[in-house]
């Protein structure tokens, strides 16, 4: 199933309105917003990928939508998925990109391959 290309629109917008320089790739069935050379956040399906960091997850997990991020039969701490109803209003979207936003300058980049 491809990915939901008006939530990746609504992102873009966000983004671009705040003057975020972000990427765009890609990956994991998916597309990710690259911010600094790092994953912020993305969209899976018709669901929001978010990288809250691991200080975040547990409050970020008891959020309108969200749950466990689990690719490999483990959850990933530090990522949540937010289905519709946690994103539909954009103020609600928005939230979840602040908490993106706060956690990327500590956020470790992926290593070059």
């Amino acid at each position: 199933m491809p990915y939901d290309q008006h939530l990746a629109e609504r992102i873009q917008t966000i983004l671009s309105r705040r003057g975020i320089p972000y990427e765009e790739k890609k990956m994991m069935g998916g597309l990710c917003f690259m911010v600094d050379q790092k994953m912020l956040a993305g969209v899976v399906h018709d669901q929001l990928m978010a990288r809250v960091g691991p200080q975040q997850y547990e409050e970020a997990l008891q959020r309108n939508g969200a749950k466990e991020m689990n690719f490999t039969g483990r959850s990933m701490k530090g990522f949540v998925f937010v289905e519709a109803e946690g994103i539909d209003l954009e103020e609600d979207l928005e939230a979840w990109l602040e908490a993106c936003l706060v956690f990327n300058p500590e956020a470790k980049r992926s290593a070059k391959k």
